[in-house]
Formats: C-alpha cells, sequence, structure tokens
C-alpha cells in the first residue's frame, strides 16, 4: 500500500524542507505556509523513500524527509513513473500530477548539502484539485 511517510515545509525556496505534523493543501495554492505554494504547476512537490534509498546506496547517509525539498515523502509508489495528468487522493486531498522531475538549478543548495539530488530524475510535481488535510500514514490513491 502506497502511504505518506512524512509532510515537509520551509518558508525560503532552495533549502531542505522539515516535517509537520499535517499540512492543509489548498487549490490553486499547494501546501499552506510552504515557500513553493502559489497558483503555478508546480504547487506541490513529491518524492518516494525508494528514491532515498538510490542516494544511499551511493554513501550518501546524512538522509532525512524533507531533505531534497519535497513537500511530501512516500513509500509504496514509484512516482516517476506516473504520467502526467494521473490524479492521486492523498489523505483528504486529490492532487494531479503535472510534472515529472525538473531542471536543477545551478548551485543548487539540495545538491551541496546532500552530494546528489534526486528530485530532477525522480521527483513528481503536483497541483491541488481537491482541497485537504495531508498527514504521515495517510493512503495514497491512483485515481
Amino acid at each position: 500500500m502506497a502511504k505518506v511517510i512524512a509532510v515537509n515545509m520551509s518558508e525560503k525556496k532552495g533549502v531542505p524542507k522539515s516535517p509537520v505534523e499535517k499540512g492543509y493543501f489548498e487549490v490553486e495554492q499547494g501546501l499552506v505556509g510552504d515557500a513553493h505554494a502559489g497558483s503555478w504547476h508546480r504547487q506541490v512537490s513529491l518524492l518516494g523513500l525508494e528514491s532515498f534509498e538510490k542516494v544511499k546506496a551511493q554513501g550518501i547517509t546524512d538522509l532525512e524527509v524533507g531533505r531534497f525539498a519535497e513537500n511530501i515523502t512516500t513509500e509504496g509508489i514509484i512516482l516517476y513513473e506516473l504520467p502526467s495528468g494521473t490524479r492521486l487522493a492523498i489523505g483528504e486531498t486529490v492532487m494531479e500530477v503535472t510534472q515529472i522531475g525538473k531542471e536543477c538549478h545551478t548551485g543548487c543548495a539540495i545538491k551541496r548539502i546532500t552530494g546528489d539530488c534526486v528530485m530532477p530524475r525522480e521527483g513528481i510535481f503536483a497541483k491541488v484539485i481537491t482541497p485537504g488535510w495531508v498527514k504521515p500514514g495517510d493512503a495514497i490513491k491512483v485515481l
């Protein structure tokens, strides 16, 4: 079963995010209070623990949830295999995948901190279709 491992946020862009008890995801915004929230196609970022394990296998061990600046850390679903347009029920929300991966900007703080940034290859981005709360342990279902 696919599930949420952590909900993470930060007040600044380009830095790792910190886990929170739960997060409210708003239509046309994303995670309320997060630096990346706003009316654009990358409102919410998701990354799987499976991707963390690939980086750990390279010998990088200081990895915690939110380290790659993802809003939602998942387990049990290969996110980067989902096509754009896929809808996911996550907690009380419905989100739609809008982008797989991204271009990593020069001097990426995450890459400097972790040694490798998997978001450009394996992270996905989504917009909020149905608002609501998401917390660790919530199921993730492909609709």
